[in-house]
């Protein structure tokens, strides 16, 4: 459970005397129910992985499709990550293409999206991530996975499903 503190000043004053000025504070708090899953990974493909039946989608990121050049090897970069560990996910409370999305860590800290974008098997996604992951891109890989920056610019039809 997390608690949020929201406080607001307003202040009220008539123009013509200025010395007259009110202050309200308003305090908000807000409790925000943060939901977590454990257990081990089976992975769909480079973004996207199954937990006890859940289908989560890593927050923030973009890997290939599993038919984009690059897809499979997104896939196993995720696999070796995941592998004989126990993955936790805290959902974030949107959804993607019928998956939850989630910020998934491994059982020592290391968080998912953050190692497949160091691995080269992933960009980061800013709209949904605002930047966090940006920084640990590597050099020239929106070049190498053009079809995921493509994708992100809206340059890409949409996925269909068959």
């Amino acid at each position: 459970m997390l608690i949020e503190r929201e406080t607001s000043v307003a202040e009220d004053f008539t123009p013509w005397n200025s010395r007259i000025t009110t202050t309200t504070q308003t305090t908000q708090i807000r409790i925000v129910e943060v939901e977590e899953l454990r257990g081990p990974a089976w992975v769909i493909d480079g973004d996207t992985l199954d937990i006890a039946g859940t289908r989560i989608r890593l927050a923030g990121i973009d890997a290939p499709e599993m038919d984009h050049p690059y897809g499979m090897s997104a896939k196993w970069a995720l696999v070796n990550l995941c592998k004989g560990q126990v993955v936790r996910a805290v959902f974030d409370g949107d959804l993607s293409h019928d998956r939850t999305v989630a910020t998934c860590y491994l059982s020592d800290g290391r968080d998912l999206s953050a190692e497949m974008v160091k691995a080269g098997m992933a960009i980061d996604w800013p709209k949904f991530s605002r930047g966090k992951y940006s920084a640990l891109e590597l050099p020239g890989i929106r070049k190498k996975l053009w079809r995921c920056d493509a994708r992100q610019k809206g340059r890409m039809p949409p996925r269909t499903s068959a």
